[in-house]
């Protein structure tokens, strides 16, 4: 037999950019074994790719799938886009390394976890990134993953959840935490720093440790301090931090938050690409749609929500403090109407999933911060939320700029199972198809290139190796799609629908996306990847 899989006759886009070419495509074992005329040749499996498009597996450059690929290996929403390598513990938090009293971000924590092999109990109960890799083996993925460390994750580990800058000592243990998960298989670190505790993080501290983690080859992804205010100053603390240590770094989620911040947007991409041009290795990547999406706790005051989470339910249940949040939500000036609710916990707080915080104040005729409070008492501050404070004349400028991927910011999902119950954002099923309609329908860009910034591009950002181009030699993450069918169908009241238009995905020569859905009897080869 020559091969073990075979697409014959596909259009090869190959991952680099260059015109689109017809040819068969080999694949023996884990690796592209052949390109070009193999009519002669026979397989084991073959697929007719007559018509259809064949490209790298796609990589998803920002996600928080980390924890999550071990309740559901299978990675449906992820395969039905056509991604084959996650890039994971993103925006400072982490599934690993869980030391001490940190814990895992509320809607991870909330689930339970196969024991880690040789333990007995059910999980979370890994500490290291050592660890944590044990599990994901024995979980065996689907989809590959490419981990990094949470600087909130360490910082919490080391000094819990304290409001405060670090001490020396502190940033030093930190450093020691940091270089051990770079050893046992982090890429690099991530900053939350809009998130407890990173928020109370000085410069010097992020400093220190980009500094740690480029000597180990490591990189750097950072959701940075700001994404609406302070935006600017936020991009010029980023390339401050590369300059001084000359790390690799990735821009999380570029965006212009707030209506007020919307005029900075041509700023903020000057002045990344004067940052290129001086030579910066700096790239960013963004989801195709208008809201974000995160916890709604964090539009509490400061004060109520510094110390994590167990300060917030204290502030919370004590009636004096619930009231003064209301009243300080109430004087913020936030519009309701642009705040949606995700995922909730309760069969009071369930009902609004999908709807805007207005529909709560009309249907408790209550106040803003009156809801808002209501709403995270019941589901003991772990809803999830949607904000919609961007703008699409902005976010089209981001996504043309050729140094931008595509990151879905989005945990892996399926419509069943644990992780059916919550109300994801649809971009965890639809940023990639999204993204590549969005770059090719409305602002012109050759497929070509398109295809080039879902593969070769993070594949090169990232130096991930052998991946993200259709090459003889390389591994054999493969994604065949219908162009015509290819597009995303989840929205904000529908959000756990699968895109369509995915014909076949290997991973690692491995099939498991077949005929337009799942593959499950297909070995899962799927790993987290090393660096070169």
């Amino acid at each position: 037999m020559d091969f073990d899989f075979l697409f014959r006759g596909a259009t090869v886009f190959d991952g680099t950019g260059a015109k689109a070419f017809q040819a068969d495509v080999g694949v023996r074992g884990e690796t592209i074994a052949a390109i070009g005329d193999l009519s002669a040749a026979e397989a084991r499996e073959s697929r007719d790719a007559q018509g259809l498009w064949l490209m790298p597996g796609l990589i998803d450059a920002h996600t928080h799938s980390d924890a999550f690929l071990l309740l559901e290996p299978m990675c449906p929403s992820k395969l039905a886009q056509g991604v084959t390598t996650e890039i994971g513990g993103q925006c400072g938090g982490s599934a690993a390394p869980r030391l001490n009293v940190a814990r895992l971000p509320s809607d991870w924590e909330a689930q339970t976890y196969p024991p880690r092999p040789g333990h007995e109990g059910p999980g979370p109960n890994w500490d290291t990134v050592a660890d944590y890799r044990t599990c994901l083996e024995a979980a065996r993925p689907a989809t590959n993953l490419i981990l990094f460390a949470g600087h909130n994750t360490i910082r919490k580990g080391v000094m819990g959840d304290a409001p405060r800058a670090a001490t020396s000592d502190e940033v030093a243990r930190m450093v020691r935490v940091l270089e051990q998960a770079l050893d046992e298989g982090a890429w690099g670190m991530t900053t939350g720093l809009i998130y407890h505790p990173g928020v109370h993080s000085t410069p010097e501290e992020v400093l220190a440790l980009a500094a740690a983690c480029a000597r180990r080859g490591g990189m750097y992804a950072t959701h940075m301090r700001s994404e609406s205010d302070r935006l600017l100053e936020a991009i010029d603390e980023v390339l401050g931090l590369v300059r001084a240590t000359g790390i690799h770094a990735q821009i999380s989620h570029l965006k212009t938050t707030g209506r007020a911040n919307w005029p900075k947007v041509d700023a903020a991409i000057a002045k990344i690409e004067a940052a290129r041009e001086e030579g910066l290795w700096l790239h960013s990547d963004r989801y195709p749609y208008l809201s974000s999406g995160t916890d709604l706790d964090i539009i509490l005051p400061d004060w109520a929500s510094a110390g994590g989470n167990a300060a917030i339910l204290s502030h919370l249940d004590d009636p004096a403090d619930a009231r003064r949040i209301a009243r300080e939500l109430d004087e913020s000036g936030r519009d309701p109407v642009t705040v949606m609710i995700g995922g909730a916990w309760t069969p009071e707080t369930q009902a609004f999933s999908g709807k805007t915080l207005a529909d709560a104040m009309e249907t408790w005729e209550c106040s803003f911060g009156e809801a808002v409070v209501r709403i995270l008492q019941a589901d003991r501050s772990r809803t999830g939320a949607f904000f919609f404070g961007m703008c699409e004349e902005n976010m089209l400028k981001i996504l043309a700029r050729p140094w931008v991927m595509p990151g879905s910011d989005a945990s892996l999902r399926a419509p069943w199972g644990p992780l059916g119950r919550d109300w994801p954002h649809p971009r965890a099923y639809g940023t990639h198809p999204r993204f590549f309609r969005t770059l090719t329908e409305r602002l012109g860009v050759s497929p070509e290139a398109a295809i080039h910034r879902m593969t070769g591009l993070p594949a090169q950002a990232f130096g991930i190796p052998r991946r993200g181009v259709v090459k003889e030699g390389t591994f054999a993450d493969l994604t065949l799609i219908d162009p015509a069918a290819w597009r995303d169908t989840a929205d904000y009241a529908h959000p756990h629908r699968f895109a369509t238009g995915v014909d076949t995905v290997l991973v690692n020569g491995s099939p498991v996306f077949m005929g337009g859905q799942l593959n499950p009897s297909a070995p899962r080869r799927g790993r987290l990847l090393e660096r070169a």
